[in-house]
C-alpha cells in the first residue's frame, strides 16, 4: 500500500493577481495569454505600475504543479510536493500556506539561500490570464530536491512542464522518472503552456525519454504545438505514440480523453468565466484524485470538467475545500 496517490514536482512560486485591461497588457508590451519569464527588475516595475492603479490583487502559493497537488489534496488525494523556495518572508509564506493546505513537502526540513519566486498573474476582461514570472530560487531546482523515499512510495509521480526551462529542472525529471519506472510509481507530465512546449519541444523529448508516459495532460494549442500537426483530431492520434494515455482539456468544449483502448469526450458544465488562472491546474488535480481513488477515465473527466467549470467562475487559483467537497457530491 503507498502511502501518497502523487507525488509532484515543479516550480514553487507565490502568485499575485491582478485585474487588468487590454490596454495595460499593450501599454507594457506584455503578450496576453502566454507565461513569459521575466528578470526581477522588470517584474517589479510592473507590480509598481499595478499597484499604483489601485486594482485588487490576491496572493496565494503557486506554480502549475502545486496548483495540481492542492487541488487534489482537497479532494482527498494523499499528496507530496518537491519544490524550492528561499528562506525569506515570501518562502515562508509559502511553506505555510502549502503546508495548510495538507501537503506533505522537502521543504518542511528547511529553505534555501536566494529569493522565492513569484508570479504576476493578469487577468483580463475575457477571463484569459497572462503571467511574467520571476523564477527567483526555483529557477535552480535540481535533483537536490528529490525526496526518492517518498517517490519511491507514491502511486503517481507528476511532473509539471515548466521545469523544461532549465537543463536543471529537466535533469531532476528525468533522475524522477527513472527511479519512478523501476519502483512502479507511474508517470504523468503536464505541458504546462503553449509558449514553452513551442521553445522546448526537444526539451520536452528529454523529459519523456525513450518509454511512453502513463498519462499527459496537455490543452488544444499545446497537442497540436508539440505534434505538429493542424488539428486537434490528427493531434489526439499522434500523442498515442508518446503516451499510453492523455487528456486534452478544451475550455467550454469539456475534455478528449484517451484510456489506453477508446477515445472519451467529456462535456463542461455551461458556465459564465471571469478568470481561467489554474483551470488546468485545477483539471489535472482532480484528474488525478480520481484515478487514484478509484474512478475510471469517464468519471475522473467529469469530476475534473465540473472542478474546473467552478473555478473559472471566480478569481484566484484553486477552489475552497468546501468547494471541491460539494463538487464531489454532486458528480458522483
Amino acid at each position: 500500500m503507498k502511502k501518497y496517490d502523487v507525488y509532484g514536482m515543479g516550480n514553487a512560486l507565490v502568485d499575485m493577481e491582478f485585474k487588468v485591461s487590454d490596454e495595460f497588457l499593450n501599454d507594457h508590451l506584455i503578450e496576453k495569454g502566454l507565461m513569459t519569464l521575466v528578470e526581477k527588475e522588470r517584474q517589479d516595475h510592473l507590480l509598481n505600475s499595478l499597484r499604483g492603479s489601485n486594482v485588487g490583487h490576491s496572493r496565494a502559493c503557486g506554480g502549475s504543479a502545486a496548483n495540481t497537488i492542492i487541488g487534489a489534496t482537497q479532494l482527498g488525494a494523499k499528496t507530496f510536493y518537491s519544490c524550492k523556495v528561499a528562506q525569506d518572508e515570501t518562502g515562508e509564506f509559502y511553506k505555510n500556506d502549502l503546508l495548510a493546505n495538507g501537503v506533505k513537502s522537502n521543504i518542511e526540513q528547511g529553505l534555501y539561500d536566494g529569493e522565492t519566486g513569484k508570479c504576476l498573474v493578469m487577468i483580463s476582461e475575457d477571463a484569459e490570464r497572462t503571467m511574467n514570472t520571476f523564477l527567483g530560487t526555483t529557477a535552480t531546482y535540481s535533483d537536490e530536491q528529490l525526496d526518492l523515499a517518498a517517490l519511491g512510495d507514491s502511486k503517481w509521480l507528476y511532473m509539471e512542464g515548466y521545469l523544461v526551462t532549465g537543463a536543471a529542472g529537466i535533469a531532476a525529471c528525468q533522475t524522477a522518472r527513472d527511479f519512478a519506472r523501476k519502483n512502479d510509481v507511474k508517470v504523468a507530465l503536464t505541458f504546462s503552456d503553449p509558449g514553452i512546449v513551442g521553445f522546448f519541444k526537444d526539451g520536452f523529448k528529454q523529459m519523456i525519454g525513450d518509454d511512453k508516459l502513463d498519462l499527459l495532460f496537455c490543452n488544444e494549442e499545446e497537442a497540436k504545438s508539440f505534434t505538429g500537426m493542424d488539428s486537434v483530431e490528427k493531434a489526439f492520434e499522434a500523442l498515442k505514440n508518446i503516451s499510453h494515455s492523455f487528456a486534452i482539456t478544451a475550455g467550454s468544449k469539456g475534455a478528449f480523453l484517451y484510456n489506453g483502448s477508446e477515445q472519451i469526450n467529456v462535456s463542461a458544465p455551461k458556465v459564465s468565466a471571469v478568470d481561467t488562472n489554474g483551470a488546468g491546474d485545477l483539471f489535472a488535480g482532480a484528474f488525478l484524485y480520481g484515478i487514484t481513488n478509484g474512478l475510471d477515465f469517464s468519471a475522473a473527466g467529469k469530476l475534473a470538467c465540473a472542478c474546473s467549470a467552478k473555478l473559472v467562475t471566480q478569481y484566484g487559483p484553486r477552489l475552497e475545500k468546501e468547494q471541491t467537497h460539494s463538487i464531489l457530491k454532486e458528480v458522483l
